[in-house]
């Protein structure tokens, strides 16, 4: 690791495994660690915003503490040293919980999240706070609070959303792990953006926020997760493996057996174009890629049509945009959204024909239970699916509006990666080389129930089997 004495001060892109195995063995400290990233962080996020607050000195003082632990011959944890963002709608104590909303800039945490508290029982450091669009509604991120995370890569590009603070800051080495969530892809979709990897987890399988006495909408139980950014498929498996599991304060979530790679067949069913709507060559090259590495990686690669996809694409969009009518009102609210979110909601909502009434909404509800089970009996005999995170290359800043023809785009192009949300099941987003733009490619896989050991075997087998996308600097 190497440390900065100087704002353009060289740091390696490290993985997160590599800095704590070196502040482990005392190759380098926590500390020297956290200072070459806040180095880093003050060089390149002026430019980029993609972290709302630094916790300059917190952070090294966690980092000192790390490093006593060590010299008195403690175990710090698997991250020893690891710098962390934490996306803005996550609850740590040390800075509000905005949801990316002018309203909630005061609204400091009593207590940790559960995921927050566990990587940091891991040894890992955070470092600061990951920018997202108003309670994570948009395809983009910027808000009224914090204004706009740009892309690295280009800046006439959007960086997805909602956890696009945080991708940013993984991807450009401000820090090695991001902490985000998963409504509609709002993991996958910034890490397809900036070339890192993002780990959708099954529902259940990382608690989410505490559930303390109100009511909390349907869709965001169901359909939303928290996990992992990283620059590696190793790095997302350490940070699941600090993160997974029950907690007393999510009832969503579970201690669930892991489905292992030799539990399954070794195979997997690849779609570039699912529903024929549409997809850009360099998506389809990118999966093309992917999908040669894993045939000579030994995997038995077919083609396959999702089960009953659109159904599950359109149940996904109009149960979400019923829900935020209900929940995301100012009345209801008491403060209005930002300026983008505000037209996001309306153009969302006029193109989704959100339900009306209760009878539509419960019969919604019940025909998730038929798709799912669509979806199960192929997976028994086709475990993996590989296919676009977006059927489309990443567009400009605030293409997700401008009406409901924005809105239906933008939907249409991520139709396989919002059936992901509304059936629950695991999903990983990793890069698939560069496209003839210069910009990074990328696929996903989507994996059956808490097969999430299985997605992330055959990640590694696309990373090894396909060039490394370079940190932009």
């Amino acid at each position: 690791m190497t440390s900065a004495g100087t704002d353009d001060a060289p740091i390696r892109p490290d993985s997160a495994g590599a800095i704590a195995a070196a502040v482990r063995s005392g190759e380098t400290t926590a500390l020297a660690v956290t200072e070459a990233h806040l180095a880093r962080i003050a060089r390149r996020n002026p430019t980029l915003n993609a972290l709302t607050v630094v916790f300059d000195d917190r952070a090294r003082r966690v980092a000192e503490e790390i490093d006593a632990a060590l010299a008195a011959g403690d175990d710090p944890g698997p991250l020893a040293g690891v710098p962390v963002s934490v996306k803005e709608n996550i609850d740590l104590m040390w800075s509000a919980s905005t949801n990316g909303w002018r309203a909630l800039a005061d609204a400091v945490p009593e207590r940790d999240a559960a995921v927050v508290r566990r990587i940091r029982a891991a040894g890992a450091v955070p470092i600061g706070r990951g920018n997202m669009p108003d309670f994570g509604m948009r395809w983009d991120t910027d808000n009224d609070l914090f204004g706009r995370t740009l892309n690295p890569w280009d800046a006439t590009r959007s960086p997805g959303g909602s956890s696009g603070g945080d991708a940013v800051a993984v991807a450009t080495g401000m820090s090695a792990i991001g902490l985000g969530n998963d409504f509609g892809g709002s993991l996958r979709l910034p890490a397809y953006a900036v070339g890192v990897c993002g780990l959708r987890p099954s529902q259940g399988r990382v608690p989410r926020a505490a559930v303390q006495g109100r009511a909390v909408a349907l869709t965001l139980q169901q359909f939303s997760v928290n996990g992992p950014l990283a620059r590696s498929v190793d790095d997302i498996a350490l940070a699941l493996d600090a993160i997974a599991g029950w907690d007393v304060d999510d009832p969503v979530s579970i201690d669930a057996p892991r489905v292992r790679p030799g539990d399954v067949p070794r195979r997997i069913g690849v779609t570039h174009d699912p529903l024929a709507w549409g997809v850009d060559a360099e998506v389809a090259a990118g999966i093309d890629r992917a999908a040669a590495a894993l045939s000579r990686a030994g995997w038995d690669v077919v083609d396959v049509e999702p089960p009953m996809l659109e159904e599950a694409a359109v149940l996904w969009r109009r149960l979400s945009c019923t829900d935020m009518l209900l929940t995301l009102d100012p009345a209801v609210l008491g403060e209005p959204l930002g300026r983008s979110a505000t037209r996001f909601l309306r153009d969302s909502t006029a193109a989704a024909r959100p339900y009306e009434t209760a009878s539509e909404y419960a019969q919604a509800w019940g025909q998730r239970a038929a798709i799912a089970a669509e979806w199960r009996r192929l997976q028994v005999e086709v475990p993996l699916i590989l296919g676009p995170v977006s059927t489309s290359r990443m567009s400009a800043p605030d293409d997700d509006l401008g009406g409901t023809a924005a809105a239906d785009r933008a939907w249409r192009d991520l139709r396989l990666t919002v059936a992901v949300n509304f059936l629950g099941l695991p999903a990983l987003a990793l890069p698939a080389g560069l496209a003839a733009d210069g910009m990074p490619s990328g696929v996903q896989l989507i994996g059956p129930m808490f097969a999430e050991d299985v997605v992330l075997t055959a990640g590694r087998d696309i990373e090894a089997g396909v060039a490394p996308v370079a940190l932009p600097d």
